[in-house]
C-alpha cells in the first residue's frame, strides 16, 4: 500500500523562513524544512492501481498559475491543540485548484476524509502536552508573520514515506497549472524546480 497526498511545493526561500519559526515551544515536534508544502487534499493508503487512477485524473485537472502569500500562524484543537500551522491569506485561485482537484478525485473510490472545510495551511509542527503559556506567547510573536508572494505553478502527487529519521515527502508526479496573463509571478519560461523522474515520474530537485 501507499499513502498519498497532492499539494502545493514550496520555493526554498520560503521554506527558510518557515524554518526561521520552528523552535521555542515545548511539547512541539518541528517539521523538517524539506518536508513544507502545502496540502490539497489527502488521499490516505492506496494500491498501485489506485495510485495510477489518481494519477490519470490528476493529470486532466486544468486551472489557471497563480501566487499565494503565507499569513499568520494558527492551532488546530482549541482545547488541545495538536498542531501548529502557518496559514495562507484568501487566495481565490487556490480555493479553484482545490475544488478542481477534490472533483477530480471524487470519481475514484478513495479512502474517506474527515468532512470538515479546507483551511490551506503549512504544518510547522506537531503537538503533544505543549507548555500553554510558551504556545500562547509563540502564536501572539508571530501573528503578523506573513512570506510570499509564493507562485504556483503546478501541484504535486506526492508520497508519504517513513524513513529511519522521521517521515519523507517524494514526490510521484508533478502537474503543470496553465499559464496566466493576472499572475505577474507565472512566467512559463522560468525554470521548474522539478525534473523528469525515473519510472516517467517527477522526482525533487528541489524537495517540497
Amino acid at each position: 500500500m501507499i499513502r498519498l497526498f497532492v499539494g502545493v511545493a514550496l520555493p526554498r526561500m520560503i521554506r527558510e523562513r518557515l524554518a526561521g519559526l520552528c523552535g521555542g515551544v515545548p511539547g512541539a515536534r518541528w517539521s523538517e524544512s524539506e518536508n513544507f508544502h502545502l496540502t490539497l487534499r489527502f488521499i490516505g493508503e492506496v494500491d498501485t492501481a489506485t495510485l495510477a487512477d489518481s494519477d490519470a485524473v490528476l493529470a486532466q485537472v486544468r486551472a489557471a498559475s497563480f501566487s499565494l502569500t503565507l499569513e499568520g500562524v494558527g492551532v488546530f484543537g482549541t482545547a488541545k491543540p495538536r498542531t501548529l500551522w502557518a496559514g495562507v491569506a484568501p487566495c481565490p485561485p487556490l480555493r479553484v485548484l482545490h475544488g478542481r482537484v477534490e472533483a477530480a478525485l471524487a470519481r475514484l473510490p478513495l479512502p474517506p476524509q474527515e468532512s470538515r472545510r479546507y483551511t490551506p495551511h503549512v504544518t510547522l509542527a506537531r503537538l503533544k502536552d505543549p507548555a500553554i503559556p510558551r504556545l500562547t506567547r509563540f502564536l501572539s510573536e508571530q501573528a503578523l508573520f506573513q512570506a510570499g508572494p509564493v507562485p504556483v505553478r503546478d501541484f504535486h502527487l506526492y508520497e508519504s514515506c517513513a524513513g529511519r529519521s522521521g517521515v519523507l515527502y517524494r514526490v510521484l508526479q508533478t502537474y503543470p497549472l496553465l499559464f496566466s496573463d493576472s499572475d505577474p509571478d507565472s512566467d512559463p519560461d522560468s525554470d521548474s524546480d522539478f525534473d523528469p523522474g525515473p519510472y516517467g515520474h517527477g522526482a525533487a530537485t528541489d524537495p517540497p
